[in-house]
């Protein structure tokens, strides 16, 4: 995120069920890694290409999410340089997911 151009701050917390339920992120949307950016939460492996287009577009929504952690997405490269297809997913206000993004 930092090379797409994000400033970024890191915290490691030991209890990430209580932020992911303070953000709204759908139980089986979680990942690994939790971000808040201008308003919107981001949760999992979510390319900066994604994130760029939803603060762009600023839909009514709580953020992005990519549940598990697909081989090929930001940080999940592999040596070999394969991939798996994957789809990022908007979270809704209501809690409900729609595909945002297909990779």
């Amino acid at each position: 995120m930092r090379s797409a151009g994000f400033d970024v701050e890191t915290y490691d917390k030991d209890d990430m069920l209580s932020i992911k339920t303070r953000f709204g992120i759908p139980a089986d949307k979680g990942s690994c890694h939790t971000a808040e950016v201008d308003g919107y939460v981001i949760e999992g492996h979510v390319p900066a290409e994604d994130v760029k287009r939803l603060l762009a577009t600023r839909p009514q929504a709580r953020g992005l999410a990519l549940p598990g952690m697909p081989a090929g997405s930001p940080g999940m490269e592999m040596p070999a340089g394969g991939t798996q297809p994957y789809v990022v997913e908007l979270i809704e206000d209501g809690g409900g997911t729609r595909p945002f993004a297909r990779h």
